[in-house]
């Protein structure tokens, strides 16, 4: 009898020699093609491009990102979440520009020994999404490459003419917000990763879950059009993509750490409140609005069904330098190694 790794081992060259086998265009057809969800301007992915109409009186938004193997997911995360989380940190983005979101573009750079199981469940991860966010394929490009798994998705979204909500237009005296919980994006990567963490098996399934499938806030981003003066969604981490609004705007923000919310799962790890905040990975909405704006958070709240935080202020002085600081509960400025991840 063959022992079950070797069947594994088996079943996996079988998958990648039938992927061989298959043509480009037979695994667009029968994996990719149904996620158009027939958009006649798709043209059945058989044409070389499309035609996106936005609704008469609405801006056209576009937003791209890319993920690779080893940097932005692990190599043996399961298909369907690395799927899940190429789709939601785009509509991140277009949450962040208070846009509703449209259609998308995808490219996968697929390794040659990639097997049609793994296409397949990339491909049902992503149609599950679609019909959760109301966002559907419209073309793209797959080639075969000797390097990691590299993704790259486009999506598209519309707001009403001028509506876009920008990094630069944060104002100084404008009260700094936070959706939901820093930190567990951070925390789930080194669950994720096999290190040391002090945490019940819920614990840690939650952290895995905010991680590998990150919840875009797209009703919230656009209930704040018209109300927040700038927006970003905190990828980077929130250190870091307070200070993209800050240079952006020409102002500095001012957080709190004592004010930045963790979850109860997050702090439960012993991390430490910096690492947490700098960390990454957590695609929650960072906005500044009018201090006169800041009584309508808990109604803003309710309505959307997201928690909301003040954590600082947009420095009101002027000439100050542009950027972001964390201040600890003394009011001095906590100094940190990195404000967040950089690739270069």
């Amino acid at each position: 009898m063959m022992p079950p790794h070797e069947k594994a081992k088996s079943a996996l060259k079988a998958g990648q020699i039938a992927g061989r086998r298959r043509s480009e265009f037979a695994i667009i057809e029968d994996y990719f093609a149904p996620l158009t969800q027939g958009d006649p301007l798709a043209y059945a992915l058989k044409d070389d491009a499309a035609i996106i109409h936005p609704m008469p009186g609405m801006d056209l938004v576009v937003t791209v990102d890319g993920m690779v193997a080893g940097v932005h997911f692990l190599p043996d995360d399961p298909p369907e979440e690395i799927a899940q989380k190429l789709l939601r940190v785009n509509l991140s983005d277009l949450a962040a520009k208070g846009a509703e979101p449209l259609s998308y573009v995808l490219t996968c750079a697929w390794p040659r020994d990639l097997s049609l199981e793994w296409i397949e469940r990339f491909a049902q991860g992503l149609s599950a999404d679609q019909k959760r966010f109301g966002i559907h394929l419209i073309g793209g490009d797959t080639v075969a490459t000797d390097g990691p798994l590299t993704l790259s998705l486009t999506a598209f979204g519309q707001t009403p003419e001028g509506s876009m909500i920008r990094r630069g237009g944060a104002r100084p005296g404008d009260v700094v917000c936070v959706s939901g919980a820093i930190g567990d994006g951070a925390a789930g990567l080194r669950i994720a990763r096999g290190e040391a963490c002090e945490i019940d098996a819920a614990g840690r399934d939650y952290l895995l879950q905010r991680y590998r499938r990150p919840e875009p806030h797209l009703g919230l981003g656009q209930a704040l059009r018209g109300i927040a003066h700038a927006c970003a969604d905190v990828s980077d981490g929130l250190l870091a993509d307070a200070a993209h609004i800050g240079q952006a705007s020409g102002v500095r923000l001012v957080l709190q750490a004592a004010k930045v919310p963790l979850s109860a799962s997050a702090q439960s790890t012993g991390l430490d409140r910096v690492a947490l905040i700098t960390g990454g990975d957590d695609y929650e909405l960072l906005f500044t609005l009018d201090v006169k704006a800041a009584g309508a958070l808990s109604a803003l709240s309710i309505e959307t069904g997201v928690a909301l935080n003040v954590i600082g202020r947009v420095d009101p002085r002027q000439g100050t330098k542009s950027g972001a600081c964390l201040l600890n509960e003394q009011g001095r400025e906590i100094e940190v190694a990195e404000m967040g991840y950089q690739h270069f």
